[in-house]
């Protein structure tokens, strides 16, 4: 029988294994790079974000861990076309959805793919790997120029 667990494990290997928008972006409007000291998942993410504060184009670079890798193929496919105000609602609902106890309830239909990265909860030293991309995100919405996120 196919389980959620099941799930997790293949999104998590095919994202990593075929990250999606990976690479440079050339002329980012914002940009940021993020390191984990305590594993060493290091990248580097980009944005294009148009006058009207939409997403036009989000891009990572780097290597780190599968959950590394993984989070950063999600975040950037869910980004696109969105606004920074619906990337912040995002990022609060991803950071509840991992960091939160099984019994506190998270509006996982308004994550879609991302919801699968809730299996980080059941092991606490990955929830670092799996929010990088987002705080690193998050560093290069709100600084100008190339932020870095420990």
């Amino acid at each position: 029988m196919f389980d959620l667990k099941d799930l997790y494990q293949q999104v998590i290997v095919d994202h990593n294994k075929h990250p999606r928008n990976f690479g440079r972006l050339e002329d980012p409007s914002h940009e940021a790079e993020g390191y984990n000291p305590l594993c060493g998942d290091r990248l580097h993410v980009y944005l294009k974000v148009d006058d009207q504060d939409r997403i036009e184009d989000v891009r990572f670079e780097g290597e780190g861990c599968a959950i590394s890798m993984a989070s950063a193929s999600l975040m950037t496919e869910a980004l696109k076309g969105r606004t920074l105000e619906e990337f912040r609602a995002l990022f609060e609902g991803f950071h509840e959805l991992v960091t939160s106890s099984g019994d506190v309830a998270c509006d996982e239909t308004d994550l879609g793919k991302l919801a699968v990265l809730g299996g980080v909860r059941a092991f606490p030293s990955r929830i670092k790997c799996a929010t990088l991309c987002w705080h690193t995100m998050k560093n290069a919405i709100e600084r100008s120029g190339v932020a870095r996120t420990e």
